[in-house]
């Protein structure tokens, strides 16, 4: 059985990525003149959500979202909280996800994710493999840390992870995306990028942040403009759930944060492939 500890380790572990990077590992580049566009034709929608309504949940089934993690742990120095209208707010442009300080200095602020238990598959949205994307528009300053991310439901042995998207808003010309297999709270699989945008690109308006996983290949996208692929580890071969929320911290400063900092999410989707996976 994986412990709590392997998954928490899971989030706070990438960043050795931002480190790497900081280092001088080669960034990808998220847009080049010649990344392949993905193309959706021969796929249909299993799954999206604009938020024009807000379907919440503490834990437990009877909402489209829990706003915990299935394994009921936070991470990063952020408390995550319960539905409330002061972290999660529907807009016009989609859900607002607020973290804010409160008068004690203790931070507050929202994840969601579209299963609320592991080992179970009908414990919530799972998909094996198809198209994962969130629009987003995400907050920049030292400390703000949003991501989305997906996590394999069998977690009796081991737990797959894809962090499509860490964003660590100090270093705004940059996200990161990893690939981890934990067992027993170490890498047995660890591949990160680091994707390079213009400075302000993912604050400034929305982008599309998206993978898809294939019994062969996993590949990411930004604005549906594949930057890396790779082949795709046995592991992944599961139904994996969702994922999205504003973390603080990941081991940056959160000092000079000010109160309130808002990640925008257009809409969640997913899309599967009509003709059977081989």
């Amino acid at each position: 059985m994986v412990s709590l500890s392997t998954l928490l380790h899971g989030m706070a572990g990438c960043l050795f990525c931002a480190v790497a990077a900081l280092a001088g590992l080669p960034p990808a580049a998220a847009q080049s003149p010649s990344a392949a566009t993905l193309d959706l034709s021969g796929y249909h929608v299993t799954f999206s959500d604009d938020f024009s309504t807000l379907s919440l949940a503490a834990q437990g089934p009877g909402a489209r979202w829990t706003t915990h993690t299935p394994w009921h742990g936070d991470f990063g120095d952020a408390t995550f909280s319960d539905p409330s209208p002061d972290v999660f707010k529907s807009t016009p442009d989609g859900l607002e996800i607020i973290a804010s300080k409160g008068a004690d200095g203790h931070w507050r602020s929202g994840l969601i994710s579209s299963a609320w238990a592991d080992n179970n598959p009908k414990a919530g949205f799972t998909q094996e493999y198809g198209y994962f994307e969130m629009t987003a528009q995400l907050p920049d300053g030292m400390g703000t840390w949003p991501a989305f991310w997906l996590i394999g439901s069998d977690k009796r042995s081991f737990a797959a992870e894809i962090d499509v998207i860490e964003y660590y808003g100090g270093f705004p010309r940059y996200f990161h995306t990893t690939e981890h297999v934990w067992v027993n709270g170490k890498n047995q699989l660890l591949r990160a990028t680091m994707p390079e945008v213009p400075k302000g690109q993912l604050s400034s308006g929305f982008n599309r942040f998206g993978v898809l996983i294939t019994p062969q290949t996993t590949s990411f996208y930004l604005n549906r403009h594949e930057f890396w692929s790779t082949p795709t580890p046995p592991e992944y071969r599961q139904p994996m759930y969702m994922l999205a929320d504003l973390a603080l911290g990941g081991g940056w400063p959160i000092s000079g944060l000010k109160s309130p900092i808002v990640m925008r999410i257009k809409d969640i989707k997913v899309w599967q492939r009509d003709k059977p996976w081989n």
